[in-house]
């Protein structure tokens, strides 16, 4: 049995056993909706756009936030790699911020912003910058000494020597630094939609909780899952794999 197959046996086990239940439950259709109340409610808003406009909302957001992130990222990395006094203080804070989660920063973003797009914006890149800055610095770091000494006695230095030596060997542990953050900026996006976005999927969640309709919750849910599930396989892992064969880390 394939691996594919398995997936799907799997995933029609745990709907069967969701269907059965929700119908011998004593518990209203509200509180506890089956899976074809649930997929008849993701049909009716993938058709009538609600879904549609509210993932293209929420993608946008992260897209931005994420593009930020991913930048500053790679440029303090490289600056706390690079030099001994950056590491010392920079590399010190952002160890200590990573350990905040990124929702707790919402208060501060809302009096800076104002509950709008900027405050949601700015707490999506918080949820990925950290994460990016460490993973960034690792991967500078461990890069081979070998590779350095060869460079600079051929001559490389510079910018010559960072674009040649230290980026293309370090590329394997910043996609999986890419991946982590987009994991966390995904996250930190929900939770900002689900407390001051107008339109959005953690908008959707917060309105399905609002008028009691636990179908549209967990429609939303499926939706999240899904493109979380999609970018991870479907992108960074493939990614990941293919610089890793590339590499010769993987057979």
């Amino acid at each position: 049995m394939t691996t594919a197959l398995r997936r799907i046996v799997f995933l029609g086990i745990l709907v069967a056993i969701w269907e059965v239940t929700s119908r011998l439950s004593d518990l209203p259709d509200f509180m506890f909706p089956s899976f074809t109340q649930v997929m008849s409610t993701l049909i009716s808003g993938l058709i009538s756009g609600q879904i549609l406009i509210a993932i293209g909302a929420s993608l946008s957001r992260l897209l931005i936030g994420f593009t930020i992130a991913s930048i500053l990222g790679l440029v303090l990395g490289y600056l706390i790699w690079r030099y001994k006094i950056v590491e010392d203080t920079l590399g010190f804070l952002v160890v200590a911020l990573q350990s905040i989660p990124s929702i707790v920063w919402f208060p501060l973003a809302i009096i800076w912003f104002g509950l709008n797009d900027f405050a949601i914006l700015f707490i999506v890149t918080l949820g990925a910058t950290w994460t990016m800055i460490v993973n960034a610095t690792s991967g500078f770091k461990n890069v081979p000494v070998l590779y350095q000494r060869v460079a600079k006695s051929l001559g490389s230095s510079g910018f010559h020597f960072l674009r040649t030596v230290i980026l293309p060997a370090s590329v394997p542990q910043l996609i999986s630094g890419l991946r982590i953050a987009w994991a966390f900026s995904w996250r930190a996006l929900m939770a900002g939609e689900l407390l001051g976005a107008s339109v959005g999927l953690g908008q959707l969640l917060e309105s399905g909780r609002a008028l009691g309709q636990m179908d549209l919750v967990i429609s939303v849910m499926i939706i999240i899952g899904v493109i979380g599930t999609i970018m991870d396989n479907v992108l960074f892992l493939r990614l990941e794999r293919s610089v890793e064969r590339k590499w010769g880390i993987r057979a």
